[in-house]
């Protein structure tokens, strides 16, 4: 059976998972990255991070952006979610307060969904104001659409 995700329903995948593939276009081409990320439903958008370079270059000049997650057991068993959205970077206060809500974010779905407790991830806030700081993003989101496949049993 196949059928079209309710919003409820994309909602709980972006919220169980951390791990995206995000589409940006650079010179009139797409391009696909892996990336972690949080996602806020408060907000309904995307936290996550990036060193300076081409995607956070090509998506200052273009913020129309894509993300896609999926969740994939077999050929046959399967739940992908593909929001739009626009890029915005953050900066300042804006940047440390969601930076620290991507970490805690982050660990707490390796935490419910692996049992584990990521040491590293906490350490990210510290480096806001280091010279190496990372990039702080959010995707507003402006469409949410997904799909499911399963077999009939």
């Amino acid at each position: 059976m196949r059928r079209n995700l309710n919003q409820q329903e994309c909602k709980t995948l972006l919220t169980q998972n951390y791990i995206g593939r995000l589409a940006y276009i650079s010179g009139g081409s797409p391009h696909i990255v892996p990336i972690t990320y949080f996602y806020d439903p408060e907000t309904n958008t995307i936290t996550s991070y990036s060193s300076e370079g081409h995607k956070i270059q090509e998506m200052r000049k273009n913020t129309a952006v894509c993300l896609s997650i999926d969740e994939i057991t077999s050929i046959a068993d399967w739940k992908s979610v593909l929001l739009q959205g626009t890029f915005e970077e953050l900066s300042r206060i804006d940047a440390k307060h969601m930076l620290h809500e991507f970490s805690e974010g982050v660990k707490k779905v390796i935490a419910t969904n692996y049992g584990e407790h990521p040491k590293c991830i906490s350490e990210f806030s510290a480096k806001i104001d280091t010279e190496d700081a990372p990039i702080i993003f959010r995707i507003n989101i402006n469409e949410l659409k997904g799909k499911l496949r399963v077999t009939d049993k």
